[in-house]
């Protein structure tokens, strides 16, 4: 009689003939989904969109000193984002709950890995202009601006919560459903996302402010 092994551990990552992990292995995230084959479209946005490999997107890790932010996991900056108005504040657990079952709603509606259906919708809701107030003496204007990659991640990602927030106010629908929706929308540039409207109005009225 010989016993099976399994080859894959309790975590998700491959197993050697020794039962130890494999070096070559990558976590998944929620024992499901890979990052390693995600691909960022936008050259851009490529150093600021972080696909680090994690079991969930909950790492401790602190990302306080200027710029840090872009090596945290883009699914990570996602839940922390949930994360706002008061009564969600430091409930960390429920908003990786909550990313856990917008992820199995875009997996099986798009049959598409959930990370990158993500990344994409970044990439696409960030606007690249914007306009701000220049002026002295009480003579103020405002003037169009090229948007820095990293701010372009930053606006994309609290449009997507702030969209998704607002669908599922006072609605039957939950809120992984809201913001599975609002992700595959923006994923495809369609203008039924709230951050795909929002976007294009602030370009609209940095274009007027040339």
């Amino acid at each position: 009689y010989k016993r099976q092994v399994s080859t894959q551990s309790t975590w998700g990552f491959s197993l050697g003939t020794n039962g130890c992990p494999m070096a070559s292995s990558a976590p998944l995230l929620f024992k499901k989904w890979s990052s390693s084959e995600v691909d960022v479209s936008d050259l851009s946005l490529q150093d600021y969109i972080s696909k680090k490999s994690v079991f969930m997107p909950h790492s401790a890790a602190r990302y306080k000193k200027r710029f840090r932010k872009s090596r945290c996991p883009i699914v990570e900056r996602l839940t922390n984002a949930i994360m706002y108005h008061g009564r969600n504040n430091g409930k960390k657990m429920m908003a990786c709950r909550h990313i856990r079952s917008t992820f199995e709603i875009i997996a099986l509606v798009t049959d598409q890995n959930p990370i990158q259906v993500v990344v994409d919708a970044v990439a696409k809701c960030g606007p690249r202009e914007d306009s701000t107030r220049v002026g002295t003496a009480g003579v103020v204007r405002r003037q169009s601006v090229d948007v820095s990659p990293l701010r372009r991640v930053n606006t994309a990602i609290a449009l997507i919560t702030i969209g998704a927030r607002e669908a599922s106010f006072r609605t039957i629908k939950s809120f992984p459903e809201c913001l599975a929706d609002e992700i595959m929308n923006a994923a495809k540039g369609s203008s039924n996302s709230y951050a795909i409207k929002k976007k294009d109005e602030i370009e609209r009225v940095a274009q007027a402010n040339r």
